[in-house]
């Protein structure tokens, strides 16, 4: 990968552009100076202007992934946010949401503050979430309004959920007041007790303790409840069984204020992937069965699951080294998304290359807040240049978290992103 910064005028000639806030394409050339767009349109070459041919290849916003685990401050040895910075532009994103479970937690206006000022520099645009609860001990509110006045763009104890459900509700209704999500590890841990992986025929035959899948639906149903009442903002993380799409469905059916993602790696595997004991499988929740993959499925195609997040997770290969009852829960996804959501979605189950390009790019800026209207003279330049003709296999080349906990490695892919702008920041992908 090939990261550059340049003021030069750069013409991003002859390729398809799909505008996602419209729902079309254009074919028309795109001229960028000093990292700002200067013109859609037909545009003639000159000498002074580097030239990239994008015949055949599709450009659009830059993706956007509203879950990520960063470890700065404190684990800087799985990831910090200037190698997190570099897994993202490989993946094709040039804006991300960073999750508070660092060490410290992001639990204070000053850890906020922190992050805001160590991303200035960075080559992504990273938004810190702040924790709800102090230390994330579920217990006791952060100051939440300052915090969102330093930077913080939603709320969450990601990693571990509120199992409190009256300081639940307090978080949503604080919430309000700042019009942003609160976000809830959805997991009743008590219904999880020690499983490693999702409980069904597979858990049996390979000897490892089950997760059913009611443990997420459980608190899904909850959080869901608690929303209608307090009239907040939801938004549920990384969704994974066939009930919780069920019953998300069915409230967005009432108008609440909730919003769902989905992992890359949930719609790609399913748990019959686990047969060899691979830690870098082992996620919560737990990758489930075929008929739960399925409903992922068709919850991206209706709409019941808005976007596409990768809860990118760095861990240590030591780490990950370990037995599958002892290995953390995790893995890095960034490198690897496109190539899975377009072959999990596109290629294999019939999902438009316009709904994946959606709920990578437009919906996860919907949710945040985020400027939604990128391609517009004028505005920085935040894109993605997709060869979604590309056939490729996923290698540790392709890798550049400072973690290596991948399971895509070695899978066959369709679509990959080729090249990102980001302001001045050019980005040419490794083939």
């Amino acid at each position: 990968m090939k990261v550059t910064q340049s003021n030069k005028s750069l013409l991003l000639k002859g390729g398809k552009i799909y505008d996602p806030v419209k729902g079309q394409y254009r074919n028309e050339d795109i001229l960028i100076e000093n990292g700002k767009i200067k013109t859609i349109g037909k545009v003639t070459e000159t000498n002074t202007m580097d030239v990239r041919d994008c015949t055949d290849k599709i450009i659009t916003h830059g993706f956007c992934d509203i879950h990520v685990h960063f470890r700065e401050p404190g684990r800087e040895d799985k990831e910090s946010l200037a190698t997190g910075a570099q897994a993202a532009l490989a993946g094709g994103f040039t804006r991300v949401c960073a999750m508070p479970n660092t060490n410290p937690p992001l639990d204070t206006p000053e850890s906020i503050r922190f992050i805001m000022e160590k991303q200035k520099d960075l080559p992504v645009h990273i938004h810190p979430i702040g924790a709800v609860t102090k230390q994330q001990g579920g217990k006791e509110m952060t100051e939440m309004a300052s915090m969102k006045e330093e930077g913080a763009v939603a709320f969450s104890d990601d990693g571990l959920p509120i199992a409190d459900g009256q300081v639940m509700r307090l978080a949503l209704e604080y919430s309000t007041m700042m019009n942003v999500p609160v976000i809830n590890h959805a997991e009743d841990l008590s219904l999880r007790g020690d499983g490693v992986m999702n409980e069904g025929k597979m858990s049996t035959r390979l000897g490892l303790p089950g997760n059913p899948d009611i443990s997420e639906s459980v608190m899904v149903h909850r959080d869901l409840e608690l929303a209608k009442l307090t009239e907040a903002i939801l938004h549920v993380p990384h969704v994974s069984s066939a009930k919780s799409v069920q019953l998300i469905r069915a409230m967005k059916a009432t108008g609440a204020k909730v919003t769902a993602e989905v992992t890359p790696h949930h719609l790609y595997f399913n748990d019959t992937a686990l047969e060899n004991y691979d830690t870098n499988l082992k996620v919560a929740p737990p990758i489930r069965t075929e008929e739960d993959r399925l409903a992922l499925v068709e919850g991206v195609k209706d709409g019941t699951l808005d976007c596409i997040a990768t809860d990118h997770a760095p861990h240590t290969i030591e780490e990950k080294e370990g037995t599958f009852d002892t290995a953390p829960f995790g893995l890095i996804g960034l490198e690897s998304s496109f190539g899975a959501v377009y072959t999990s979605l596109v290629k294999n189950a019939g999902v438009s290359l316009e709904q994946i390009l959606d709920a990578m790019t437009i919906k996860p800026r919907q949710i945040m807040g985020f400027d939604t209207d990128l391609l517009m003279e004028g505005k920085e330049a935040e894109l993605v240049v997709l060869d979604i003709k590309r056939e490729w296999v996923f290698e540790k080349t392709h890798i550049y978290s400072r973690s290596a906990n991948c399971p895509f490695v070695g899978e066959a892919f369709a679509g990959k992103p080729e090249m990102v702008l980001n302001g001045t920041t050019i980005v040419e992908i490794s083939k």
